[in-house]
């Protein structure tokens, strides 16, 4: 058993809760700050006796004057005089002897600090409150050097019914008692950590009188350092940050983000971090395009470093290099969202500048860490090479790091994130509570374990935590994100912005708290990117990983394509190109006079026998499906009003879309379903008037040889492609068979607002919890979906990677041997990449015109489900781990709160060596998962894990070997 060493408690900033101050609040979306204490010694309580100038607490009626109206606090109910400790922060409190003045009243006085107290500190920690109130002002900071800043405190009234720090169940009259609680709050302001602070000048506020708002201040404590901002100007090489229309250059295009929507220059505190924020102006460089620069470090033993990053035509990665002052070196992966995407973080505005005008689309910048290794000493840090912003070129930008420092002796919890969702989890025998999604930390230098593992709530008015989270396991410096369930009062209108404070209690008596906005239960969507922008994927599909996705339609009867080169369910649009090798396959072997439509009647689907399907999907281990609906080509696979062009009223006569759905809900409930639809037509007449030229230009079609018009089979005469007939096929779609999963391809022309409005309304009202991907031409989606992809970078993003079992066509091409067809082993070495990297792998299959899946496709599925049946824990319901994805030919996953998972995409030898920090410890147990002889022999060495495989473990399993690393 480890040593224990006393544990600090979290001190809570909040707005509107505990009367607390939030630095920069004058921007929009502020986040508020939460302090991780030291060791007691270096938190310095300040005497504040020689500025007491009001009796404030008594023991008896008219005995002492808070307010100026002859009302106090009860002195049986407060802490003691002396040093008490309250929320793990020691502080001076007065002696309430009568006579004794017990409080400062704010006059601008000065609170200067004896030469063993001026230090390098990070927050200043008042107890305070209001009478009349609330009140408040500026609290101005002097250092040393003889420079200042300045942060605005406010602070709610003493009578108020928001609980403070300390609470009263009664209050003093002048003449009696008042059976109504008085409070106590807790204010916290930053500090530059780089400075010394010489002494501290109060606000300016008012003698306490009736009807006259005064501040209180009772007790002040200053806080250690545990962060270190990096000052970076030197390195600043792009301005992102404008005042005006083309006055920013953030992403090489022109566009910029808003000055007044982002902080000021100088110390702001985000999701628990102090950062010094670049100034910014017409003409000042604000942010470090990452191209290879070393950014020198205060030397020091470092946990992580926290960075203020945004990327542009991105997402944006690389490797940083932390290098140390004994030679070594170590490496991380420093990942960037776009700037564009939707996801918001810490900082959010409501609509970035153009070259000439505004944007009104959301910007944000968001928040990255990188592993820093504390048992050496930091010297500097090589920051990833990326590019020079311009036009579809993605570039990773850097506003801001900092380092942050182990700050405690052992295990110590902080929030650095907390966020409202629109997703939502089960509830045993209560519906559906909505997800609140808090991302925390370990901050110090010891494990979380069962025995004092941590408890998640939320606490606000009208709300209540159904689901807390829990984390029973967390290393030093390792990040979980925990899910959070709650539901709100009926009184409490959905969508309601309101207070809130997310609090962490550890089953050893301490508590860490963080105060944010919470946007209580989920409101009815609008055909706006503001509202639509809310919605991200839901849990099943963050948590599937592995789906199939199902390419059948016309363009399965020639079933042809250039092997490797060209995709087969893109026929007709090859063949009518005469210098495209299907051009001449459709001549030589149907001839002059034929046409696409000639194939309909040929598709019959007469051997499709859905219940197969959906035993194959079963035993592939793939947890949803999505069918093509309706490809470019028009050809619609389910009953629809609009159009004769239908699986229904021509070829096989049947709703096949239907089938395979009620064949899914009867076969495998739990199978998620997904359909596919294109927004585009190649031919369809209608869609001649929103002419994109290239490949979608619209119809009517032509004759292949001639050029000559000729009809699109079943086409019903529309006014408006988007408005008659593409926005009623989608919704369609939604209402008739209730796809967990829409999936929408090509973009272009639409009203899909209007469409996915109405789809997650209708999911809200039935409690069904629906996904939509990124290619419905408007900014609004919940995952992206590179396609063939033969590489894959981290994004934080959902994002869910596609191919076929072909080399390169997801429609069936029967020109394809065999022997080209991708192997189970590539494909799990796909997936096993594609999750560790927090994505989904949707892998599809192109039966044939009959509805027979090919015998190659259907070995490889089942190859690939015969892996995950013994090593499916590694892949279905974890995470990513947030310090790296991969060593070399080595993956990871988490199991939150149950195991680590390391991944050999090759065959293992004597051992595996893991060079990343691994979260072990002693009483681990490492399993090769499939191998029958029992725990693996490991060690550190060097900071790096050593695994031993028997030679017998060795030559067990195939494809790909997962190490389970169980913690105890």
């Amino acid at each position: 058993m480890k040593k224990r060493f006393n544990r600090r408690r979290f001190l809570t900033v909040s707005a509107g809760t505990a009367g607390a101050i939030v630095v920069g609040a004058h921007w929009p979306n502020a986040q508020k700050f939460v302090y991780a204490a030291a060791a007691t010694s270096a938190v310095t309580p300040v005497s504040l006796s020689s500025l007491f100038n009001n009796k404030g607490v008594g023991g008896a009626p008219g005995q002492a004057n808070f307010d100026g109206s002859g009302y106090a606090y009860p002195a049986n109910q407060l802490p003691g005089a002396g040093q008490q400790t309250l929320n793990g922060i020691p502080y001076l409190f007065p002696n309430y002897s009568a006579g004794a003045n017990d409080n400062v009243v704010a006059l601008g006085q000065t609170v200067s600090l004896s030469p063993g107290e001026q230090q390098q500190y990070q927050q200043i920690s008042l107890l305070a409150a209001a009478s009349y109130g609330p009140s408040g002002g500026t609290l101005t900071i002097h250092y040393t050097d003889g420079s200042s800043s300045s942060v605005s405190l406010t602070v709610s009234d003493w009578y108020t019914p928001t609980a403070g720090l300390v609470s009263t169940t009664y209050r003093y009259t002048p003449t009696g008692t008042e059976q109504h609680a008085v409070h106590i709050y807790a204010l916290s302001a930053l500090v530059d950590a780089t400075r010394t602070v010489a002494s501290l000048i109060l606000p300016n506020t008012a003698q306490p009188a009736a009807g006259q708002a005064s501040l209180h201040i009772f007790a002040l404590t200053l806080l250690p350092s545990t962060q270190v901002p990096v000052p970076l100007p030197s390195l600043l090489n792009n301005q992102g940050i404008g005042s005006a229309a083309g006055q920013a250059n953030f992403d090489g295009s022109g566009y910029g983000y808003p000055s007044d929507q982002v902080p000021a220059g100088g110390i702001i505190g985000l999701a628990g971090v102090s950062y010094l924020f670049p100034t910014h102006g017409s003409a000042t460089k604000d942010n470090v395009v990452a191209l290879g620069q070393s950014i020198t470090l205060p030397q020091g033993h470092y946990q992580q470093a926290s960075l203020l990053t945004a990327s542009s035509y991105g997402p944006a990665s690389g490797t940083v290099t932390v290098h140390y002052t004994d030679g070594s070196s170590s490496t991380a992966t420093l990942n960037a969202p776009d700037w564009y995407n939707g996801t918001s973080d810490v900082i959010n505005t409501t609509y970035r500048y153009t070259p000439t005008g505004t944007d009104q689309h959301a910007v944000h910048i968001y928040v990255s860490q990188v592993w820093i290794d504390a048992s050496r000493v930091a010297a500097s840090l090589t920051l990833p090479q990326t590019a020079l912003p311009a036009a579809n070129t993605a570039s990773l930008h850097v506003f801001a790091l900092t380092l942050q420092l182990p700050s405690a002796q052992t295990y110590a919890v902080q929030f650095l994130k907390v966020r409202s969702t629109t997703r939502q989890m089960p509830v045993t025998g209560s519906g559906l509570a909505q997800v609140v999604e808090a991302t925390v930390q370990n901050v110090g230098n010891s494990w979380f374990s069962s025995s004092h593992s941590v408890t998640l709530r939320v606490e606000a008015t009208g709300i209540q935590t159904v689901v807390p989270g829990i984390v029973s396991r967390l290393g030093p410096g390792e990040q979980a994100i925990v899910e959070i369930g709650i539901t709100n009062a009926s009184s409490l209108a959905n969508g309601s912005q309101i207070a809130a404070t997310a609090v962490a209690d550890v089953n050893d008596g301490n508590t860490a708290m963080l105060a944010f906005t919470l946007t209580a239960g989920i409101a009815a969507y609008s055909a706006t990117d503001a509202s639509l922008s809310q919605h991200e994927s839901p849990d099943w599909f963050n948590q599937a990983k592995f789906g199939i996705f199902i390419h059948w339609g016309v363009y399965s009867v020639p079933a042809w394509a250039p092997v490797g080169q060209e995709y087969a369910e893109w026929y007709w649009n090859h063949m009518d190109n005469s210098s495209d090798p299907t051009y001449q396959h459709q001549l030589q072997n149907y001839g002059a006079s034929s046409q696409y439509d000639d194939f309909i009647p040929q598709f019959t689907a007469a051997n499709f026998d859905p219940q197969q399907w959906v035993q194959l999907f079963q035993q592939a281990g793939a947890k949803y499906f999505v069918l093509v609906s309706k490809h470019h080509e028009g050809f619609a696979l389910f009953q629809t009003q609009y159009s004769h062009r239908n699986a229904v009223e021509m070829g096989p006569k049947k709703d096949l879309v239907k089938m395979l759905f009620d064949a899914a809900a009867t076969t495998a409930p739990t199978l998620k379903r997904g359909l596919y639809y294109s927004l585009p037509e190649w031919y369809n007449p209608a869609y001649a008037a929103y002419n994109q030229g290239g490949s979608f230009a619209g119809g009517p079609p032509k004759q292949f040889v001639t050029g000559q018009v000729i009809p699109y089979t079943g086409y019903i005469p529309v006014n408006d492609y988007v408005n008659d007939f593409q926005k009623p096929q989608l919704l369609e779609l939604a209402n008739q068979y209730h796809p967990d999963n829409l999936w929408a391809d090509i973009g272009g022309p639409n009203d899909s607002r209007t469409v996915l409005a109405d789809y997650f309304n209708q999911a809200l009202t039935t409690g069904q919890q629906v996904t939509v991907n990124n290619r419905f031409g408007i900014p609004d989606y919940d995952y992206t979906t590179p396609e063939y992809a033969s590489s894959f970078s981290f994004n934080a993003q959902k994002w869910e990677a596609t191919r076929g079992i072909d080399p390169f066509s997801f429609g069936y091409n029967a020109a394809t041997p065999d022997s080209d067809y991708a192997t189970p082993g590539q494909l799990i070495t796909q997936l096993v990449d594609i999750v560790s990297k927090n994505g989904n792998f949707l892998l599809d299959i192109g039966p044939k015109a009959d509805g027979t899946i090919p015998t190659i496709m259907q070995q490889c599925l089942q190859g690939m489900g015969a892996w995950l049946k013994v090593n499916g824990e590694a892949i279905y319901n974890t995470t990513y781990w947030q310090r790296a994805q991969q060593d070399g030919n080595l993956r990871f996953t988490i199991s939150p709160n149950n195991a680590f998972y390391i991944t050999s995409l090759v065959q293992p030898g004597n051992q595996i060596v893991v060079n990343e920090p691994v979260p072990i410890q002693s009483g681990d147990t490492i399993q090769l998962l499939g191998y029958q002889g029992g725990s693996l022999q490991w060690s550190l060495q060097n900071g790096s894990l050593v695994i031993t495989v028997p030679a017998a473990a060795q030559q067990s399993g195939q494809y790909a070997w997962v190490f389970k690393i169980a913690w105890s």
